[in-house]
């Protein structure tokens, strides 16, 4: 007896030094992997920089806040595509947010019967596995004369206000944002739900407890302390947003003008580099890099701010 109770010590101590072991390994593993994807990361910014430093050396930060773009006087200013990629991303997000954080509740709590959700939460995931290039033509063909049709009515009724002063011609600043919209929809509510599926049901039993309506309990309880899985949503559409590039080129009108009404064509960095790094050459070639590292450093600058946003609220 006392023979083999040593015999299985014996076994749960070896087995225990390869546990660890395996743990060591796993863990060394993990960070040969994340320090690999820094470095990853590391080495395109450089070679990104390292291709624009021409234009960065003659154009300087000047660059940011120039609006022209002219290959034959080799003059160029990133500032209306700038402009059209932060204000396209915002209308999407304006659109997409709401909806998308609606739908979340709505296929996160019983509103539904099981099978229907079920097959909601398929066709919502289905949105994210349709190419860009789809939503470019489907909006062509679709979205734009139905937005334009919009837009004559907002242009004959609320003309005077600047964001509808002028008469719509087809691609603009809208369809791309009403794209951006559908194209961001499925990441707001994927991550949305998954966040408000994963509270601890005895918040949901607390609060009706205590005498809470079922809205009362969403909107003061659930989707504040879901609030930071939302927000890291709301940013990494916000980032798919603004690098999206075909559907955007395809109905923005790529038009290197700053207009601050949402009908008129606009452009964006990543339709800019689409339409002319195939027929750029010399320094066209380089102030098209240093745009690409400006929508990096942009999409970068989201990514931080929704890592401080998301670590501030789990404070609270």
């Amino acid at each position: 007896m006392n023979t083999n109770f040593q015999n299985l010590s014996l076994a749960v101590k070896q087995r225990s030094e390869l546990d660890k072991s395996l743990d060591r390994g796993f863990i060394w593993l993990t960070r040969i992997f994340a320090l690999a994807i820094a470095g990853i990361l590391l080495w395109i910014a450089l070679q990104v920089a390292s291709s624009a430093w021409p234009a960065i050396q003659e154009f300087g930060l000047g660059f940011l806040v120039q609006s022209s773009w002219n290959p034959v006087n080799d003059n160029y200013g990133v500032l209306p595509a700038i402009y059209g990629t932060l204000m396209s991303s915002f209308i999407g997000l304006l659109l997409a947010v709401p909806i998308g954080v609606g739908t979340a509740v709505l296929l996160s709590e019983n509103f539904l019967p099981s099978q229907v959700r079920l097959v909601l939460v398929f066709l919502v995931e289905l949105l994210a596995a349709i190419p860009s290039v789809v939503y470019g033509v489907w909006g062509i063909f679709v979205l734009i004369p139905i937005l334009n049709d919009v837009g004559k009515w907002l242009h004959s009724s609320l003309g005077w206000i600047p964001f509808f002063s002028s008469t719509p011609t087809g691609p603009g600043m809208l369809p791309a944002g009403v794209i951006l919209a559908i194209m961001t929809l499925p990441i707001i509510t994927a991550i949305s739900r998954d966040a408000l599926i994963s509270l601890p049901p005895s918040l949901r039993q607390a609060a009706l407890g205590l005498g809470a309506t079922r809205w009362e309990t969403i909107f003061q309880v659930l989707i504040p302390a879901a609030f930071s899985g939302i927000v890291s949503a709301v940013m990494l559409a916000l980032g798919r947003a603004m690098g999206e590039t075909m559907a955007v080129t395809m109905l923005i009108g790529n038009s290197n003008n700053i207009n601050i009404s949402l009908l008129a064509p606009s452009n964006t960095i990543s339709s800019l580099l689409a339409n002319q790094f195939s027929e750029a050459s010399g320094l066209q070639v380089s102030a098209l890099m240093y745009a690409a590292l400006v929508l990096f450093m942009l999409t970068f600058l989201v990514n931080i701010l929704a890592e401080f946003i998301v670590m501030r609220v789990k404070r609270l």
